[in-house]
């Protein structure tokens, strides 16, 4: 993130003209030592900057001096726009002044930044309740690389069952699902996500990527996670909850849960998404105080298993 905060200190002086050490560490979330550490290799690295001292003091460019973009490298840029993406821990201002620099790139440069901004999605939200850190995978810089010059990949891939296959995919942008990271193409057979850790080959082909003209990453995210969601909780049960249970029900089963209408007494319906009927009961036999399973008959028949267990252990 160093080169990202100098970057980013650059463009804030270029727009304010005067900044203070505390004003950067606010606009940048560091301390102030780490802002006065950065200022001064900015200037260590011979760009025009200088401070004032005293009270109305700060740190100025040399002449109100302004950054030639037309120098950078096509690899260079799509850094810089790395850095305004959706993704970037950035604050909204820093984002703003990134974006408008896209007009100062040469014209070669321009598209490629442009996909850079939009190339990953951060998806804190982990499966399941896993805590297990990974590393960032072996192919993921050739992958983003490939979703930012649009160019098509030859793909060798590890399913879970461990058959290796080959296809040749659309790259369309990166997702950051917690520990995990994902590659979300366009296939033959239609929109896919790949597990970037399960990818054994990644040989860009340079032919272009058939990228639709509304796509979305983020929201194609939504879309592929809602559906990996059912999957992994296909068992759905029908139930009704006090109205002061709602609050406790959203923090137990997050997304699992969906709240309908009143009824006639005053509680609420919901449906609830689980792994299967046993493991639903088990679920939500402690919730009883709040919650009536109104369906389907087997959750409830474990429910009464699991009533008649506990009364003849611990009655």
């Amino acid at each position: 993130m160093r080169t990202d905060r100098l970057v980013a200190i650059l463009l804030l002086l270029q727009r304010r003209e005067q900044v203070t050490a505390a004003e950067v560490a606010r606009e940048l979330e560091v301390s102030e030592r780490t802002a006065r550490r950065d200022l001064d290799a900015l200037a260590m690295a011979g760009v025009p900057v200088y401070s004032m001292q005293g009270r109305s003091g700060g740190w100025r460019l040399v002449g109100g001096a302004r950054t030639d973009l037309s120098g950078l490298t096509a690899s260079e840029a799509r850094a810089l726009f790395l850095v305004a993406g959706q993704a970037s821990a950035a604050t909204p201002a820093v984002k703003a002044a990134l974006r408008k620099l896209v007009h100062a790139l040469p014209e070669p440069f321009r598209v490629q930044a442009e996909a850079a901004a939009s190339s990953l999605v951060i998806d804190p939200q982990r499966w399941g309740s896993s805590r297990v850190e990974h590393r960032p995978p072996r192919f993921l810089d050739e992958l983003q690389d490939a979703v930012i010059r649009g160019v098509q990949v030859r793909l060798g891939y590890v399913d879970r069952e461990g058959a290796e296959t080959e296809r040749t995919v659309h790259p369309l942008g990166i997702v950051a699902k917690g520990p995990s990271w994902y590659l979300v193409s366009n296939t033959e057979a239609g929109r896919r996500s790949f597990r970037i850790d399960r990818v054994s080959s990644a040989d860009p082909t340079g032919d272009p990527v058939h990228r639709p003209a509304d796509f979305d990453l983020a929201e194609s995210w939504r879309e592929i996670a809602d559906e990996v969601d059912r999957k992994r909780t296909p068992t759905e049960i029908q139930a009704v909850c006090a109205p002061h249970g709602i609050g406790l029900l959203r923090m137990v089963l997050g997304d699992r849960l969906e709240v309908g209408g009143s009824t006639t007494d005053g509680r609420i319906e919901v449906v609830i998404r689980g792994y299967n009927e046993y493991a639903l009961a088990g679920e939500l036999a402690g919730l009883i105080e709040w919650l009536e399973v109104t369906g389907p008959p087997g959750v409830r028949d474990h429910l009464a298993s699991i009533g008649n267990a506990l009364v003849e252990r611990y009655g």
